[in-house]
């Protein structure tokens, strides 16, 4: 429950520190007087959006802070998962810079607002007056009766499948649509990839070619200048080799004379032994040179082919037609594959969608059996709230396809009159009505999830009299089991609450600010008898008020 709340630097609240009690609580107070104040300020530390233009003065941050007696729910594991410090009075801060950044802190630890909303989406339920507004939307709808109908396993494992789904349905679009791109493409793959099969590449291919070519070309100054060279070896007067193999003769000569004549042979020697090899290599590359004409064309034609094929994929390299051509080939493989892909991937689907059905029609039958809980317990309240023609009902309709939420599309009708046969609430129902309709809904969704708190704001809208009494009734009834907190203008209401607030404003010197009290027993007989007739109540009015608070 809500035990104490601790407002600083909001709109025309400058400091506010009010414990709360279990039970019904009333909060009261003039139209203006900053109610909706308060509830704006809790809601920050609901992980509401932040505004910086609420700060109240250039103070530099507001501060908002809950403390929440969480002793009675399960909710250590939460802290052990986020490594915070359990408490059995935890206490949340939501502060708002000038700059217009927040920051979140749970018992003194900062945390993202993620994580803020977690732990208070289990411990507080705020209803405003604009959540009158969705009762006709269908999302709200069938939220409410999955709470009532405590669906969220099977939503859960519904939505597992649904999301395996929509992933396969997307990849099978994708493929569909690849295969109907590479189908198209078939037959310019097909041609370029024979054009490259066709002439046969290898990967050194175009520099042996051109280096061939060169030689080709160049063959007669090659064979000239080379058979000079072997020529200037072989000359038997003065050849190279002559004049070495004597002077390694003379050489040998000198051993008696000169120390190093032998090495100086030794050395001649290896020298005309290099100089017969290059000599030898020198004639096989004569007897090689001798190109035929045929042979030039083959070389310069499949150049050609080469270099056409290079220009036509805008490369410069055979290693890079190869991979174009790998790439071709893999194309066309998957064009061959994509039926086969396609037909075990719908398969798949086929699978998931069985499994979906099943999930799907589980929570269909949870939620009409829950069904007959709504709507009995609905029409019975409703005929306690001034409605005994009243006429509740929920309309399922089972969709052809699947959504997030299963197949059903659940809509909710109802008839304030005798023989009327129940219509869409969002065009029928008046405003008391909806406040009527609304708190019951509320009552049933309390009791389904096990709030520790629950905050009406001004649910009480379009009602007053005998009506406004049995809605205190049922808010009260609804307090024995949890805590419930109501802003209101009714005095029947108001006297209902174990305990009564009141918001007012006050001036100072410079502005006009807004605070709240806990009333006593003479203030609130005061307080309700202002509602009941107005300042400077009558004893009449103050002895009605007594009355109404002696009867709750």
């Amino acid at each position: 429950m809500l035990k104490n709340l601790k407002i600083e630097n909001y709109a025309l609240i400058e400091s506010l520190d009010i414990d709360f009690t279990d039970g019904l609580s009333v909060i009261t107070g003039e139209t203006g007087a900053g109610k909706s104040i308060i509830i704006g300020a809790l809601s920050l530390v609901l992980g509401h959006r932040a505004d910086s233009k609420v700060i109240l003065s250039d103070s530099g941050k507001c501060v908002v802070e809950a403390t929440f007696d969480i002793s009675a729910y399960s909710l250590q594991e939460f802290f052990d998962t986020l490594e915070l410090d359990y408490f059995a009075d935890t206490i949340v801060r939501r502060e708002i810079l000038a700059n217009g950044k927040s920051r979140a802190f749970i018992n003194d630890t900062p945390v993202n607002l993620q994580q803020l909303k977690e732990l208070i989406s289990n411990l507080i339920d705020i209803h405003s007056q604009h959540e009158n507004l969705m009762l006709g939307n269908a999302d709200f709808q069938l939220n409410i009766v999955d709470t009532v109908a405590s669906t969220s396993p099977e939503i859960s494992e519904y939505r597992i499948l649904f999301d395996q789904y929509q992933e396969q349905k997307r990849r099978l679009k994708e493929i569909e649509e690849g295969a109907l791109r590479l189908v198209a493409e078939k037959d310019y793959a097909e041609h370029q990839l024979k054009q490259l099969q066709e002439a046969q590449l290898t990967e050194n291919e175009q520099d042996e070619l051109e280096q061939e070519l060169k030689l080709i070309n160049n063959s007669q100054e090659i064979t000239e200048n080379l058979s000079i060279i072997l020529q200037s070896f072989d000359n038997e007067e003065i050849g190279t080799i002559s004049v070495l193999k004597s002077a390694s003769h003379k050489l040998h000569k000198l051993h008696d004379y000169l120390n190093r004549a032998d090495e100086f042979a030794e050395r001649i020697n290896t020298a005309l032994i290099d100089i017969k090899d290059i000599a030898s290599e020198i004639e096989g590359i004569l007897g090689n040179t001798e190109f035929s004409i045929e042979r030039k064309t083959f070389v310069e034609d499949r150049l050609n082919i080469i270099y056409s094929l290079q220009q036509k994929h805008r490369v410069d390299t055979i290693s890079q037609l190869l991979e174009i051509q790998s790439d071709f080939e893999q194309k066309l493989n998957l064009i061959e594959n994509f039926d086969e892909e396609i037909l075990q991937l719908k398969k798949h689907i086929s699978a998931i969608e069985t499994e979906l059905t099943k999930a799907a029609n589980t929570l269909t039958n949870k939620r009409k059996e829950a069904r007959t809980t709504i709507v009995d317990q609905t029409e019975r309240m409703l005929h306690d709230l001034g409605m005994p023609n009243g006429h509740f009902d929920v309309d399922f309709k089972y969709l052809d396809g699947f959504t997030s939420s299963g197949c059903d599309k659940i809509e909710f009708l109802f008839s304030a009159n005798k023989n009327r046969e129940p219509q869409s609430i969002a065009s029928i129902a008046s405003g008391g009505e909806i406040s009527r309709l609304m708190l019951i809904i509320k009552s049933l969704i309390t009791k389904s999830k096990a709030l520790p708190t629950i905050i009406f704001d001004e649910i009480d809208t379009g009602i007053s009299g005998e009506i406004a009494k049995k809605m205190g009734e049922i808010m009260k009834k609804m307090a024995d089991n949890m805590q419930v907190i109501t802003i209101t203008h009714l005095p029947q209401i108001a006297s209902k609450g174990g305990a009564h607030y009141k918001v007012y404003k006050y001036d100072t010197e410079e502005k006009t600010m807004t605070n709240i009290i806990q009333l006593s027993d003479n203030e609130r007989i005061v307080e309700i008898a202002e509602m009941i007739a107005g300042k400077h109540p009558s004893a009449s009015a103050l002895d009605s008020a007594k009355e109404m608070l002696k009867a709750q």
